[in-house]
């Protein structure tokens, strides 16, 4: 059956690859042979080699009411609505995902849930219930060709909270650390294998890593930072990787961070080089040594979240507690900032987030 009646079959394919992320479900419910082709590997791959593949940056961002006072009080409020939003760094656009609900959290997304982009599918782990506050194994898929969330297998092990998280990007995503119910940080790790809907246990890591950083870097996932159950929150400077080819562990690497502290915004960066903000200074790591590249913006004071975008280092915080989020570009080769011109609505603290290239 053509795809087009009249028109070769790969002209057609030519079009679809073209039709922009947001509208793949109208796509997919035109025809059978429509929804077929997008649901094909290929056509992920042939959008991605001729440069019709859309960068986004998906983020667990609090809802601003904007029907309210000005206030910072109403508009930042202490227990806030989670809900995914969206920033498309080609065109400098935000929009908010108009998705059903995510199965069984009526009241918002989980708070503290962590997000990962694996092809065309958007993963979302963990979190506390936002009414029970209680943690959760869950985990959702979200495809963006069916625009429908299906419910994946729950991570092993039990409930999990403040775990490490990273994706290849295409199928497998890696977990580490976290603490369990008791307060119990965490040495064991595992991958998640999206397309097949399988966990798979990791060795365990040479540390107990609770809040540490995670990192897909170069064929290995590495667990940055974190602390032990007798530490309790004095994070240490350590950080180990795990190669995916090898399937083991690498020596732990004592000094990885230049000191002790959250290493909540560490991310690596398209040149291979690991970036981290800290003490009103962007750090690079150089050499084995961590050197200031740029100081931070005079309102980045309370860092929410730091992500590498295309040669720029997306850098979202505020000026204080309650206060509405901005975000700055830092140019990678000349150093400068450009502020982002941010919407109104998207001004809500920035939980977690993660990258897909649609």
């Amino acid at each position: 059956m053509e795809l087009i009646s009249g028109l070769p079959d790969d002209v057609v394919r030519d079009c679809l690859i073209r039709v922009s992320y947001d509208k793949f479900r109208t796509v997919a419910s035109v025809c059978k042979g429509w929804k077929a082709e997008t649901e094909l590997p290929e056509f992920r791959r042939r959008r991605k080699a001729t440069g019709h593949s859309q960068k986004v940056l998906v983020m667990v961002q609090a809802s601003v009411d904007l029907n309210k006072t000005t206030s910072v009080i109403n508009k930042c409020p202490i227990n806030p609505v989670y809900r995914l939003s969206v920033f498309e760094p080609d065109s400098g656009t935000w929009s908010e995902l108009q998705l059903p609900p995510v199965p069984g959290t009526p009241g918002g997304l989980p708070m503290f849930c962590q997000l990962a982009g694996a092809g065309f599918d958007l993963v979302v782990m963990g979190g506390w219930d936002p009414v029970t506050w209680k943690a959760s194994n869950s985990v959702f898929i979200y495809n963006f060709i069916s625009a429908r969330w299906r419910c994946g297998a729950d991570m092993p092990g039990g409930p999990r909270t403040f775990f490490a998280c990273a994706s290849d990007l295409d199928r497998m995503v890696y977990v580490a650390g976290g603490h369990d119910e008791e307060k119990n940080a965490l040495r064991s790790a595992m991958a998640y294998d999206v397309a097949r809907n399988e966990w798979v246990p990791l060795p365990d890591m040479g540390r107990e890593r609770d809040e540490c950083k995670a990192i897909f870097h170069r064929g290995k996932f590495i667990a940055v930072g974190g602390y032990s159950t007798e530490m309790q929150g004095q994070f240490e400077k350590t950080a180990e990787s795990f190669d995916v080819g090898t399937w083991r562990w690498d020596p732990v690497m004592d000094d990885f961070l230049d000191s002790a502290t959250c290493p909540r915004t560490c991310v690596d960066g398209d040149d291979g080089t690991f970036y981290m903000c800290m003490d009103g200074d962007v750090l690079a790591l150089e050499d084995s040594t961590w050197q200031a590249i740029a100081k931070l913006p005079t309102e980045m004071r309370n860092i929410a979240y730091v992500r590498t975008l295309q040669g720029k280092l997306l850098v979202i915080g505020s000026t204080g507690f309650g206060e509405p989020h901005l975000g700055f570009l830092l140019d990678m080769k000349n150093y400068t900032w450009q502020k982002l011109e941010m919407p109104e609505k998207y001004t809500g603290h920035v939980q977690s987030g993660c990258f897909l290239e649609i």
